[in-house]
């Protein structure tokens, strides 16, 4: 019995079909892009989302026609939102998380309900990203399209509403749009009501264990060419699901997920909604995995600066990968220096995300002379965001979170340079599984929990979750990062009045 995972990124899409015992069967990806038709805003046309995906889901199961799925879970990119019409349509772009357009929203919210009850109650520091201040932009922006839309989704419930004619959301990424009750997992009535957003038009939130939610529509099944029903599961948030395919399904396991983005999770026995995780824009929220919480740092920028990279600086390296078979990444960074470039690269380019949270900060590279070579700069982009990352795991650390070694998954966990490089720079042991697309793996094994192939998660992850590879640190390039990284914390704050003015 195959079990299917549908990922919905940011700027791309997979659909994996696995084996009971985690091998992959059949898989598939596109990817599509992000408008951005003012500054700081960040749209996505989910019907061009839809229809590749569902390229994704027809390539992959046509390639495992001996093992037909039984069970399908959505892992996706979380406060998207979504307008849609009574058949489920969407009426506008989506308005993407890490859209910043919302600030005097956050200073209603702010005004209305305050900093620290909003996180005591959601979990959810005020920040750009969250689905409610985006809500109440379409309200006061849009006042047409607010009252024509039937229902605000996000992508997963879009999808859901799709496949199988019922919107529904699982607690998961429900509890990341600073509407969710954290203690109850439930909408909260009293934020709902002061912010003028009636609870019909959010989709239902699936039940706190999880498991089936409906079956696709038989008209699809018949596209899919399967004769028997697909039943589709509560899903979650991509990164919450990713700490899943990755085996983090216990108190002070760790995760580094680094696609689009570039993600830590902490999984947590209890919420823990301490200032310094408020002060720091650290989300706290509900695991895929019941009766845990997890905290998440967030970098906008990850893997999503080094794509910009390649497609404006490295299009002679793309021609070469599209004649020779060769990765594009590998020929930018082949000529890479090994110890430190020399060079510090802010990567701002989207806003920083925790713990700074300055949506008005910019990208910025110091230290060029005309020695310096693409692969530097190259580099010096992989360089930057780890720098990112060691200051959101000190930010743990200084808050009592113990991370012992961290789990990598994602696009960058193909990159033995990039793996050792965090390695290094935050002087941290890595762990990293055979399946690197922990997205798609951690939403089959919700799917197949689902189905009853698995008696619970714990013996799903047993099942199916193998290690390739463990980096330790590099004692002389964690000596030579530690002075880098000491000049690195400085550069926010000293370039900060500079890049507002800009």
């Amino acid at each position: 019995m195959s079990l299917i995972g549908l990922d919905i990124g940011t700027t791309g899409c997979k659909a994996m079909v696995f084996a009971q015992d985690g091998a992959v069967l059949g898989q598939a990806r596109r990817e599509y892009s992000i408008q951005t038709p003012q500054p700081g805003w960040a749209e996505q046309d989910a019907e061009q989302v839809w229809a590749l995906a569902w390229q994704c889901l027809r390539q992959a199961v046509a390639a495992v026609a001996d093992d037909p799925p039984v069970a399908l879970a959505i892992s996706c990119q979380g406060e998207a939102v979504i307008p849609v019409d009574s058949e489920g349509r969407a009426l506008r772009p989506a308005i993407l998380g890490m859209d910043t357009r919302t600030t005097a929203e956050n200073a209603w919210l702010v005004e209305t309900f305050g900093a620290e009850d909003l996180f005591q109650r959601t979990g959810m520091p005020v920040h750009t990203i969250n689905t409610l201040p985006k809500l109440l932009w379409l309200q006061r922006h849009e006042p047409e399209l607010w009252h024509q839309a039937h229902q605000f989704l996000l992508y997963e419930d879009f999808f859901l509403r799709r496949l199988g004619g019922e919107a529904v959301i699982s607690v998961c990424l429900a509890s990341r749009t600073q509407m969710m009750k954290l203690a109850s997992a439930d909408w909260d009535d009293d934020i709902l009501a002061r912010s003028q957003i009636e609870r019909s038009r959010l989709a239902n939130p699936a039940p706190l264990q999880g498991g089936v939610v409906g079956k696709l529509r038989p008209a699809l099944r018949q596209e899919l060419g399967l004769s028997n029903d697909l039943w589709l599961v509560s899903g979650g948030h991509d990164q919450a699901c990713a700490a899943l395919g990755s085996g983090v399904i216990a108190p002070g396991l760790a995760m580094v997920s680094t696609g689009t983005a570039e993600v830590v999770e902490v999984a947590m026995a209890t919420p823990a909604l301490a200032p310094e995780l408020r002060d720091g824009g650290i989300s706290v929220y509900r695991h895929v995995v019941p009766g845990l919480y997890v905290a998440m740092t967030l970098n906008h920028s990850g893997g999503l600066l080094l794509r910009w990279f390649r497609d404006a600086l490295g299009r002679w390296e793309m021609e070469q990968a599209a004649t020779t078979g060769a990765d594009a990444y590998d020929l930018l960074l082949q000529d890479a220096p090994a110890g430190p470039t020399g060079l510090l690269l802010l990567p701002h380019f989207a806003g920083s995300g925790t713990p700074t949270l300055d949506v008005h900060s910019k990208g910025a590279i110091l230290g060029m002379t005309f020695a310096t070579t693409k692969a530097d700069l190259a580099k010096a982009v992989l360089e930057g965001l780890t720098y990112e990352l060691r200051i959101n795991l000190d930010l743990l650390r200084a808050a009592g979170v113990e991370i012992a070694e961290l789990h990598a998954v994602g696009g960058g966990a193909r990159s033995e340079l990039w793996l050792q490089l965090k390695a290094d720079i935050c002087n941290t042991p890595l762990r990293v599984p055979q399946v690197t697309d922990a997205a798609c793996l951690g939403a089959a094994l919700l799917a197949g929990v689902g189905a009853n192939v698995y008696p619970d998660l714990a013996a799903a992850v047993a099942q199916t979750v193998r290690w390739r590879k463990h980096m330790t640190p590099a004692p002389l390039q964690v000596n030579a990062y530690a002075p880098r990284f000491t000049l690195y914390r400085r550069l926010h704050p000293l370039l900060a009045e500079l890049l507002h003015a800009l």
